[in-house]
């Protein structure tokens, strides 16, 4: 078996507005979409990102454990422009920090399952080979 994506899941009321983030913000090309589902790829990448349309009422309180993860020299600051973006569409957005090197973006109202996460690069220096 090979890695082929990731599949999270947003509210249906916010679904565009996060795609329009990730494609006009971040980048991201549309791969696929049905009814329910969409499919997404940055450039340079060769891993996808499925996003799911769900009318999930109860959040989890522990997604931040849940993300998807970026690498950035500016880790807050890229975040704190994407919450920005988010904001003035509307939608409620704020940044968190795991550490000096690591912080997350929630947007609770669209985000079900996750968190988006930005992390110095020298955090995914892992000295592996592949």
């Amino acid at each position: 078996m090979r890695f082929n994506h990731v599949a999270n899941r947003l509210d249906p009321r916010h679904f565009e507005v996060v795609v329009e983030m990730l494609t006009g913000r971040l980048g991201f090309v549309e791969l696929r979409r049905t009814e329910r589902a969409i499919w997404l790829r940055q450039p340079g990448t060769n891993v996808d990102l499925q996003f799911s349309r769900s009318d999930t009422a109860n959040r989890d309180d522990d997604k931040r454990r849940s993300q998807v993860s970026f690498l950035s020299d500016t880790p807050r600051e890229d975040l704190a422009a994407l919450a920005a973006w988010l904001q003035a569409r509307g939608l409620a957005a704020e940044v968190g920090a795991y550490s000096d090197r690591e912080f997350y973006l929630d947007a609770p109202a669209a985000f079900v399952d996750f968190v988006v996460e930005a992390m110095t690069p020298d955090l995914a220096e892992y000295g592996v080979d592949v």
